[in-house]
């Protein structure tokens, strides 16, 4: 085997929750520590650990990516009501990608993992949808309140002096409802827009972007006007040298066209938009455990992590002592395109051989009928073997260790 490599300067790494978190050790017992050694600067995201520190460990480690440049982050719980009382909770937590965006003012580009035996469900597809999510404000950023009985809900902007500027009736209540309101700058919005059409120019692939302007005239209406002049006044020219072009529809024409597509486009969407079309492309390239996210930031920061969630109910099989058979790839592509980026910015090409050679062998061990039950319903030819969760990581450090020997 090859000798042990080491990483230069710092990643920040973030780790998780339920059965993602006992993933999270093995391929680090199994795939990355005995190949390489790694300068991690470590943040327990754990849904525990947030509680105990009063979620301060969650801006700590915002901001230690935002110093470091490079973090890898484990898929964590977002607490509802039922979570602050499985794990004994002070509060229901907000969202830690909710907050670790909103530090790092970032996009989050999310693209599948590709594989010769597992085919899109929609036929048209040839290539990969890379979804570029805007990763500030909307729902995600919100105040909401319940609305017990009658009266008037106003919308109301007071500017720096106190003077009320505006107020606008959102509605009358004659009985109980809901009501809630949400926000974003123009900054935000175009630093999303130049994120997206930079990630087009380095991919050279289409970006199309949609929205629903004719109904939210002010709200979606400013997002199409900041991606039209930012298009036309820096990225034009650009677009028309590399071959590529850029597009605005509605978003309900944007999802049909991309329904009748054959793929091979980066498609931005508005912060709510990415979260469930990305969830909706994953699944159709074959799992949500095979999409790559990775969220930039303006000032180059980068934090990857799987765009799936903690698989809630594996871990509570795990914690029985069934059997599991929990897809690894995603978590697996966090830690490669950390260690990619790790090297690439540190010059050490050795760093980023290693993370070329992992996701070849993850590949490589699918292609070679080696796969999880997601994946395995999924697989044409059908597959060798269905491999339980550790089964499936050990697989793919065996098929490492004949690519690196």
């Amino acid at each position: 085997m090859s000798a042990r490599i080491k990483t230069k300067n710092v990643i920040v790494e973030m780790d998780g929750d339920e059965m993602t978190r006992v993933m999270w050790k093995m391929v680090k017992e199994k795939l990355l520590d005995p190949f390489i050694a790694i300068n991690a600067e470590y943040y327990d995201l754990g849904l525990a650990n947030r509680d105990i520190t009063g979620d301060k460990v969650t801006f700590d480690a915002a901001h230690a990516a935002k110093k470091h440049g490079v973090a890898v982050k484990c898929a964590t719980i977002t607490p509802n009501a039922e979570r602050v009382v499985e794990y004994t909770l002070k509060k229901e937590w907000n969202s830690p990608n909710g907050t670790i965006r909103a530090i790092l003012d970032g996009t989050v580009f999310r693209c599948p993992i590709l594989t010769s035996n597992i085919r899109p469900t929609v036929a048209t597809w040839t290539k990969p949808i890379v979804v570029g999510r805007h990763a500030y404000g909307d729902v995600y950023k919100n105040t909401e309140y319940r609305i017990e009985g009658p009266g008037t809900a106003s919308l109301v902007f007071t500017d720096a002096s106190g003077s009320e500027l505006s107020r606008q009736t959102i509605h009358e209540f004659t009985g109980p409802g809901i009501v809630q309101g949400i926000h974003n700058v123009d900054s935000s919005i175009t630093a999303f827009a130049r994120a997206c059409f930079e990630f087009a120019l380095e991919k050279k692939i289409d970006l199309w972007f949609g929205a629903k302007d004719t109904i939210s005239k002010t709200y979606d209406g400013r997002f199409k006007a900041i991606f039209e002049q930012t298009y036309s006044r820096e990225y034009r020219e650009k677009f028309q040298s590399a071959g590529i072009g850029f597009s605005y529809t509605l978003i309900d024409d944007t999802i049909a066209r991309i329904m009748r597509s054959e793929g091979g486009m980066l498609w931005a969407c508005k912060n709510y938009d990415g979260d469930v079309f990305s969830d909706m492309v994953a699944s159709s390239f074959g799992s949500l455990a095979m999409m790559t996210s990775v969220l930039v930031s303006p000032g180059g920061q980068m934090e990857f992590e799987a765009a799936h969630g903690t698989v809630q109910r594996h871990y509570y099989k795990h914690l029985k002592g069934e059997k599991t058979s929990t897809n690894s790839m995603a978590l697996i592509f966090a830690w490669t395109g950390a260690l990619r980026k790790r090297g690439t910015l540190d010059g050490t090409p050795e760093v980023v051989a290693f993370a070329d050679a992992l996701e070849k062998a993850s590949i490589v061990t699918i292609e070679e009928g080696l796969m999880t039950g997601d994946l395995a319903k999924l697989s044409s030819p059908p597959p060798k073997k269905v491999c339980g969760t550790e089964e499936f990581i050990d697989e793919i450090a065996r098929t490492l260790e004949k690519i690196r020997s």
